[in-house]
């Protein structure tokens, strides 16, 4: 089973649709979404053709594919117009053997851990950062951001396929290697 992995759409029409794109590329049979779907929030700028409704019909459009987590700028009135599970704050994930705690990042993360045993995977959004970081006893792993990445990082998601967790570029699937 081959996973994608991505975060922080924030409302962008132009990089969902790169999203569906990578998605079909790689042949993924799941995409996971670390939240911050549709809204841009206080303190980002407006994304690249920044249009909620666009987005809203292109994720539903692969809604049976989707397992998501709520973001710090998801609410409840998103839920009314998304037609897949995407409030809760985390989840627990098992793929390839591996434990993944999966959230967004703004409640749980690598400074703010959750309960995890040696060996478990923390994934989280957030931060806009793609980063895989040995925290001594788990393994921190951040997708970095779909349209708003920070520091000169590319626009990124990762994949998961045979326990190999990969950063990918969202516009041409070029591996990279993410920030420690």
């Amino acid at each position: 089973m081959k996973w994608m992995i991505a975060s922080d759409l924030h409302g962008s029409a132009r990089c969902c649709r790169a999203l569906l794109e990578a998605l079909d590329r790689e042949g993924a049979d799941r995409l996971v979404l670390l939240g911050d779907l549709l809204y841009h929030g206080p303190r980002n700028d407006f994304p690249e053709e920044y249009d909620t409704r666009a987005v809203t019909a292109l994720l539903n459009g692969v809604k049976d594919r989707l397992l998501c987590v709520r973001g710090n700028c998801d609410s409840e009135v998103d839920q009314m117009v998304l037609e897949f599970p995407m409030l809760a704050e985390y989840a627990f994930l098992t793929a390839d053997g591996l434990n993944i705690f999966a959230t967004h990042g703004h409640n749980y993360g690598p400074d703010n851990p959750p309960p995890l045993r040696p060996g478990d995977f923390l994934l989280c959004g957030h931060t806009h950062l793609p980063v895989h970081r040995d925290c001594g006893g788990y393994t921190y792993l951040n997708p970095g951001s779909l349209s708003l990445p920070k520091e000169g990082t590319p626009h990124s998601y990762m994949t998961l396929e045979n326990g190999v967790f990969t950063w990918r570029g969202l516009l041409t699937g070029t591996p990279f290697q993410p920030l420690n």
